[in-house]
């Protein structure tokens, strides 16, 4: 008689979900089916089961519970002992800040296995077709009475496919879950498998093959069980009934009353050890409490069943292919079908796009808003060729907009973009591209930032099929690609927005004011609540998992950072930065984000725009920073700006010009550098190409005067600006040949017209100012590129002169001068160096070919030092400067003295 010994494990938890199952310990006990069955209950009775269940998830996973933080590295406030800093205040908010991470974490491994499964919302909310010939939908809206999709195929009915109660249909957390089932084709029969699943990608499956589902279960018990193994298997009632006769007898009781009272599992153990000796399969807890209950199987069963692998290719070999599905079903939402959410409310019925839609219409003009359902057949979605480069040591950012990037007055598409401006940015020698304006808008004039849908690309450029068409060509000529992303507030739209997006005002963001932008008319984010936490994460992760998108560069984090949305005076004063204006659930979910998509990730950048510098920016969150991998240095950009516009050139400071590029040396290996950027562009605001040249007059006799004033400024400020930066720069798209035009995007002021909402790139295709500024900027990414400038230690000032307005700095192998002087031309000024030897020039902004006068001969590239001390330094070059103009040395041959 052949006999059968399993495991059988059973999870003890009431409140247990799913994705807790990877943090639950299993309840085991022990069968022994030839025998009377001796079962203990290990676990005590008396302790709340919920209680067992929150200690079990007091630390992360795979973290050791004994282990301390400064075990683990951990230091709440490290980045302030590094720098000597001792500020009570700052520091105790760092360590509550810290325990605070600790509690959210504790919060959200309550609800999800671990932080990766956190940031993997999409995989379950928003429209997913199942392998169950269907299309599975999630929404949260936890203020909602009643969900249902209304859309094309459904004639609009807010009945025909709504969420049903009894039928995982509504949690409490306010998730929604609808089945839109595939419709079976007339005289098709229904599948024999209630649970048969298909491949919509390939044709062909094994499921086509033809065998039926009782010859793979039999290849499958044939592989798993010896002869006689699966006889409770096929005789379930067997095992269940001889248990029975064993404790009761053949005439046992047949009814519950005949039953009566059964005595506990000790009292039995005790009576079978009498007749029977001690069984040593017994298992004793001695008044212990256990979590878990070991098995007693037959040692060389479990040995062969765990040798086994898991019948995965069973089940797969009943799954059929995408002909079959077709041939069988019509798709119950078909690919292109338009669709919203409807929901009852407290206040009404209401329709809304939904949150998690990937790819959307944002209506106008009596059009209403709408998603659509984007599931290309294998033929029309997009292949991937190219793998991401590998990160730089020094980024070059080429920011651009595709709508504003033809030259012709219309949107451009991103099929446009990929097709004629990557090539541009490559032979401009950038090496990565930052994209603004891409996630979904409805107003085009808000330039991307009112966003109303985060997880679809802008339908106004193409489908996501072209924009990943686009990252993809990118890839394939070395660019990395970079997305701004928008978290820190969001459209006022309702209609096709998230405000108001369940009829309540504090479904995603706060309610009264702090739920609205002091200035800008948006919303604000709540980022306490855990469900918003999971859309906004999740979100980050979205972007690369289905474009391959390559960094962040993270909005306007003061608005997120404070509750007066960064709008006050900041005097520098720690306790700035730690008071009552500071939301510290904002700093959170930047401290998260940071560090899943850097543990993800490992290759991905983030950068901060953040005009209030705010301290840990850019350290890691283990030593009390917020993670980020660059900030941006805004103050550039605007003192270039004033000096352009209202300062004389005789009153520029080169003391307050130095002091803001490097405003402090500790900050400043992190620090992302950029002359101008879209900001100067958009708004009502110049260019400053536009500034230094559209205001010449061509038929003045200052003309030729004015064009070289302008010339030569335009080349020195991105010279400065570049090579005193960190290891990334950035430049927006066409100012690298000095665009002569603001962007001005279509409104109601303008009468909506598209004339300067586009890039003159035809200015290229002529000899002049542009071509030559074009040229001077692209031996400039040359300068990096082959001398890795940006990757090399801070520059050392050590020649700022006031007076004669000289700048020098030493940069590894190179030294810079910059004479601003508008009139004065120096024959032989002197400038320290530390090695003494020949310096030959390299880039001169001077030069004919840059637009330049050429005043500096091909003779004079070539110097060598003087052995005096100038500067602080031990040698000195006497270099030739003309008003106006830089000159790049490179150190060629050290000479020993």
């Amino acid at each position: 008689m052949s006999t059968l010994s399993v495991p059988i494990k059973i999870f003890f938890h009431p409140t247990t979900t799913t994705s807790s199952f990877l943090h639950s310990q299993p309840q085991t006990l022990t069968f022994i089916p030839t025998r009377t069955p001796t079962i203990r209950a290990s676990a005590s009775a008396s302790e709340n089961p919920q209680k067992q269940h929150q200690k079990q998830h007091k630390s992360p996973p795979n973290a050791a519970n004994t282990a301390s933080d400064a075990d683990k590295g951990i230091h709440p406030a490290g980045f302030l002992t590094k720098r000597g800093i001792s500020h009570k205040a700052f520091g105790q908010f760092l360590r509550e800040r810290y325990k605070a991470l600790k509690d959210l974490k504790d919060e959200i491994f309550n609800r999800h296995a671990n932080l990766k499964e956190m940031a993997s919302g999409f995989e379950l909310l928003g429209m997913h077709r199942h392998p169950e010939h269907r299309v599975d939908y999630m929404e949260w809206a936890p203020g909602a009475r009643y969900c249902a999709i209304v859309a094309d195929f459904n004639g609009w009915s807010p009945t025909e496919n709504c969420a049903r109660e009894g039928y995982f249909g509504h949690d409490d957390y306010g998730y929604w879950f609808i089945i839109l089932q595939d419709n079976l084709r007339e005289g098709e029969e229904p599948d024999e498998l209630y649970f048969q699943q298909y491949n919509y990608v390939d044709d062909y499956d094994k499921g086509d093959s033809g065998i039926t589902i009782d010859e793979i279960f039999k290849k499958a018990n044939d592989e798993y069980w010896q002869p006689g193994e699966d006889r409770y298997l096929n005789n379930r009632l067997e095992g269940p009934v001889k248990l029975y006769e064993e404790i009761f007898g053949p005439n046992g009781p047949q009814t519950m009353e005949e039953l009566g009272d059964i005595p506990d599992a000790e009292t039995r153990y005790k009576e079978w050890v009498e007749k029977h000796g001690p069984s040593r399969y017994a298992v004793i807890d001695e008044g212990k409490e256990y979590d878990i209950f070991n098995v007693i199987v037959d040692p060389e069963w479990n040995e062969r069943i765990r040798a086994l692998k898991p019948p995965i290719r069973y089940w797969f070999e009943t799954r059929k292919g995408r002909k079959a599905w077709l041939k069988k079903y019509i798709p119950g939402i078909p690919h292109g079908s338009k669709y919203r959410v409807y929901f009852n409310t407290a206040n009404g019925p209401l329709e809304r796009v939904p949150a998690w839609a990937t790819y959307v219409q944002p209506g106008g003009d009596g059009v209403p808003a709408c998603a659509i359902h984007w599931e290309p057949s294998p033929e029309q979605a997009y292949k991937w060729k190219n793998k991401s480069p590998e990160v730089p040591k020094s980024l070059r950012m080429y920011e651009a907009h595709v709508g504003i990037s033809g030259s012709e007055p219309k949107i451009s598409s991103f099929n446009d973009f990929t097709d004629k401006v990557l090539p541009h940015i490559k032979e401009a020698g950038y090496n990565a591209i930052q994209l603004i304006g891409v996630v979904e808008h409805k107003d085009y004039f808000t330039v991307g930032y009112r966003v109303t849908n985060f997880y679809a690309v802008s339908s106004r450029y193409g489908t996501p099929e072209d924009f990943k068409r686009l990252v993809d060509e990118a890839h394939g000529l070395g660019l990395l690609v970079f997305l701004e992303i928008v978290h820190s507030y969001a459209a006022a739209d309702e209609m096709v927005g998230l405000s108001m997006f369940d009829g309540s005002n504090d479904c995603y963001f706060h309610s009264g004011k702090r739920g609205q932008h002091k200035f800008w008319g948006t919303r604000m984010f709540k980022y306490g609540d855990p469900d918003v936490l999971h859309f906004l994460l999740s979100n980050l992760n979205w972007w690369i998992t289905e474009y391959q998108i390559d960094g962040f560069h993270f909005h306007s984090v003061s608005s997120m950072l404070y509750t007066h949305n960064g709008f006050a005076s900041f005097t520098g004063d720690l306790e700035e930065y730690c008071n009552q204006y500071v939301d510290r659930d904002a700093q959170l979910y930047l401290i998260l984000a940071n560090e899943i998509l850097h543990a993800l990730y490992p290759n991905i950048i983030t950068i901060a725009e953040d005009a209030t510098f705010y301290p840990g920016l850019c350290e890691p969150t283990s030593q009390g920073g917020l993670g980020f991998d660059y900030y941006v240095n805004l103050s550039v950009p605007e003192m270039w700006s004033t000096f352009l516009d209202s300062v004389p050139d005789l009153e520029w400071s080169m003391t307050k010009i130095v002091n803001t590029l490097i405003p402090s040396r500790e900050h400043a290996d992190r620090m992302l550098m950029y002359t101008e950027n879209h900001n100067q562009s958009i708004s009502g605001r110049q260019s400053f190409a536009e500034i230094l040249f559209g205001r010449i007059d061509k038929h003045s006799h200052h003309y030729k005067e004015s064009l070289q004033r302008g010339s030569s400024l335009h080349k020195m400020i991105r010279l400065i600006t570049f090579t005193t930066g960190c290891r990334a720069y950035l430049n927006f798209m066409g100012n690298e040949f000095g665009h002569p035009k603001r962007v001005e995007f279509p409104t109601s002021s303008n009468n909506y017209s598209y004339s300067l909402a586009n890039r003159q790139w035809d200015l290229l295709e002529k000899d002049g100012i542009h071509c030559d500024l074009f040229s001077f900027d692209k031996d400039m990414m040359k300068l990096d590129e082959n001398l890795r400038v940006l990757s090399r230690r801070i520059p050392n000032f050590h020649h700022v002169n006031d007076s004669s307005m000289v700048i020098s700095y030493i940069r590894g192998p190179l030294l810079f001068v910059f004479n601003f002087h508008p009139t004065n031309s120096y024959d032989s000024y002197s400038i320290g160096v530390d090695e003494a030897g020949e310096y030959q020039v390299i880039l001169n902004t001077d030069e004919i070919k840059y637009g330049g006068q050429g005043i500096l001969k091909e003779d004079q590239y070539l110097q060598r030092t003087v052995s005096r001390r100038v500067d602080g330094l031990q040698n000195c070059l006497q270099v030739s400067l003309p008003s106006r103009t830089a000159q790049v040395y490179k150190l060629r041959r050290i000479l020993r003295i």
